[in-house]
Formats: C-alpha cells, sequence, structure tokens
C-alpha cells in the first residue's frame, strides 16, 4: 500500500476563483481507500520510507502544553504553499489526504500571500466538510496589509484581522490564535487583552505566540494570570537541527514554570534538510527563487550543506530520507507539541508522515552520531 489516499471531493467549490476539480480518477481511488481507512481504529497507516519498503505507524496526539487541547504530532501548514506555489486543487488533495492519516492541526497567518492561503484552506475545510470538533485550525496575526493600523499588535488590529481571517477561513473560530511577532511598539498588556476578548467572544479558543522572547512571554502570562485574563498557551518558532537554541535553551524555563506548548515550523530548514541542494540549487525549487533570496541567504550558510550530506549517510543506513529524519528527530523532543510541515506535493506529505514510523528507531547510538555532525547543542539542554 502506498499511503493513504485522497477522500472523495463533493462536487466543484463555491468560490469562483478557486474552480480547479479534483480529477474523477482520484476521486473513484480516494472513496476506496478512504472507505478502507474508517474502518481502521485507531488511526494507523502505512507509508513508503525513503528506500521504497514500507511502514506501519499510528498518529499520536500530544496536548499543547499545559492546555487540554490535543494535537497531532505531525501537522500542516501553509505558508510559502497555498494560495502561491500549490493550487487549489493540490491543496485540496494534501489536507484531506492528511486528514485521513490522523492529523488534526492545520496551521494559516493573515499574511500567507496576503490572506489567499486563508481563502484556498477556507474552501477546502468547506468542501471536505469535516466535523469542526475534529479540527484545530490556527491562524496568526501581525502583517495584514499595508494600512498603520493593518500591522501589529495594536487592539484595533488583533480584533479587525481577526474578523477577516475568520472570513477568509469561513469558519466561525479559530481554536488558536497566535501572535505573529512582538510588537514592542504596542504595550503588551494591550495585546494580552485583545486576546482576551477573542476568546471571550468565541473567536479563538486558545493564544499563543510565535517567535517572541522568552521574557515577553513570562510578562504576559504574568499579565493574564494577575487580571483573570486568558494567559498564552503556546508559542511558534523554528525549530530543526541547525537551529536550536530557542527551543533547547531559551524557552527551557518556561515549560515547567508557565506549561508552555510549541508548534514548531520550518523543521527542514526551508528544503535544505531534504538533501535537495546537496549538489546545488536545482530548477524550480524554492532556493532558486529570486523573489526568495532573503531566504536563500538565511538557509546556505557555512557548514550547513556539508552536515546535510553527512545526515544524509545517517539516513540511508536507516533505509529512510533525510526529511524524515529530520522530522523524526524534531519529535524526540518531548517539549514539542506538533511539528508544522509543509507539502507542495502529495508525494511529499505522504514521506513526511513516514517519520512518525522512525521516530522509536532512532537509537541512543544514532542520536550520539547525528549530535557529532551537527556539533550544535546548547549548553543548557
Amino acid at each position: 500500500m502506498r499511503g493513504l489516499a485522497v477522500p472523495g471531493h463533493d462536487g466543484p467549490p463555491d468560490n469562483p476563483d478557486l474552480k480547479s476539480p479534483v480529477t474523477s480518477a482520484v476521486r473513484a481511488r480516494a472513496a476506496t481507500v478512504a472507505a478502507r481507512h474508517r474502518r481502521t481504529s485507531p488511526v494507523r497507516f502505512v507509508w513508503l520510507d525513503g528506500l521504497g519498503r514500507g511502514r506501519l505507524a499510528r498518529m499520536h496526539f500530544r496536548r499543547l502544553g499545559r492546555s487540554g487541547l490535543k494535537v497531532s504530532e505531525l501537522s500542516l501548514g501553509a505558508w510559502l504553499t497555498y494560495g502561491g506555489t500549490v493550487d487549489a486543487n493540490e491543496a485540496e488533495v494534501c489536507m484531506r489526504e492528511a486528514y485521513e492519516a490522523g492529523v488534526n492541526f492545520f496551521d494559516n497567518a493573515e499574511v500567507y500571500a496576503e490572506g489567499k492561503a486563508e481563502l484556498v484552506m477556507g474552501q477546502v475545510l468547506h468542501n471536505a466538510g469535516w466535523r469542526r470538533e475534529s479540527l484545530v485550525i490556527s491562524t496568526k496575526l501581525f502583517w495584514g496589509g499595508e494600512g498603520p493600523n493593518d500591522q501589529g499588535l495594536s487592539h484595533k488590529h488583533i480584533i479587525e484581522g481577526m474578523s477577516a481571517s475568520l472570513r477568509r477561513l469561513r469558519l466561525d473560530y479559530v481554536d488558536v490564535v497566535f501572535a505573529h511577532r512582538p510588537d514592542f511598539a504596542t504595550p503588551v498588556e494591550e495585546t494580552v487583552r485583545a486576546m482576551d476578548l477573542l476568546i471571550r467572544q468565541g473567536k479563538a479558543l486558545y493564544w499563543g505566540t510565535s517567535e517572541w522572547p522568552a521574557d515577553r512571554i513570562a510578562t504576559a502570562h504574568a499579565f493574564a494570570e494577575r487580571h483573570g485574563l486568558f494567559p498564552p498557551v503556546a508559542e511558534q518558532p523554528q525549530y530543526h537541527m541547525l537551529h536550536r537554541d530557542r527551543v533547547e535553551r531559551e524557552y527551557l524555563p518556561l515549560y515547567d514554570s508557565i506549561g508552555l506548548g510549541t508548534t514548531v515550523w520550518s523543521p527542514l530548514a526551508s528544503g535544505l534538510l531534504t538533501g535537495k541542494y546537496n549538489e546545488g540549487i536545482p530548477e524550480g525549487t524554492r532556493l532558486a527563487d529570486p523573489q526568495l533570496g532573503w531566504l536563500r541567504e538565511k538557509v546556505l550558510v557555512a557548514g550547513n550543506l556539508e552536515k546535510a550530506r553527512r545526515l544524509t549517510a545517517i539516513a540511508r543506513d536507516l533505509g529512510a530520507s533525510l526529511a524524515q529524519l529530520a522530522l523524526a528527530w524534531c519529535l524526540r523532543n518531548e517539549r514539542v507539541s506538533t511539528v508544522i510541515t509543509g507539502a507542495t506535493r502529495v508525494e511529499q506529505l505522504r514521506e513526511n508522515l513516514g517519520a512518525i514510523a522512525l521516530v522509536p528507531r532512532l537509537t541512543t547510538e544514532i542520536v550520539w552520531a547525528i549530535e557529532t555532525i551537527l556539533d550544535n547543542r546548547p549548553a543548557a539542554s
């Protein structure tokens, strides 16, 4: 079996800008496999590993920090994909396949593709007709437009930005709303009160931060506690083999003191930890895009390519791909609530989900070999 297929499409979407139908062949294949899958409980699936061999795995769910919310250990995000390099049809195929594999957490942001990513995800959610209770949907607020009050974390932008995101997502509420970056021009107290209001209005169930310094998260949490407001429950930081300090050192005191959860992004270092750049920058890849030169400069730093090449050899010995090894490495960290993956094709999604089967195979010896190559373990971790 080559992984779970996509369930049937219920017809053309209502949004006239998103009319690409899923082919009848895909629908037929999807209906057969989805029906077989629904008879299986709990969620189980078989994916191909990096060398084409089958692996049996089960999706696990982790609490989002100290909250009672449970999120799938692997999740699917829309950054640099939906509304951009991935058309609406392929986005729907990927989201449906992820959902059938047990993924319940889908991440977005008002800034992704200038709102188009939320439109695409909203259309898929509408088409799929999944039980809202089975989903954990998040979005992030900070960059909502060019106007003076369309950016930042003021009370005005948080309230108005949330309303605009909900319209695009075609939802009554999101499960988690994140403050996408710290806003040092706005008092943190104002941001906390605005986030609290969103929850009390029923537009969000939880709130969190993204790329905030630890001291500002602690300040926000303490203010909320003192005034009987809803505190942040999670942080969304970048985390991968080559970028570890914030998750493993800076936030370390917060995991126990306030019960901070993490929904980590860029686990594959923008593709570097897939091995695709081991011999250069192929045409058509993300780092070949002239508009993403800033990303290329951040990713292709001295020494990282050589580390990726050496890690590829470890993955090959395990019968896995480098991407699966990188994701499994992130999943080993018990402080990680969910690892947000991205996919431009359903084949990438299937490969990524195969990382779940690799986690128990990362023995002490293998982890030691990885650490020897990385040579970047934070001192306090």
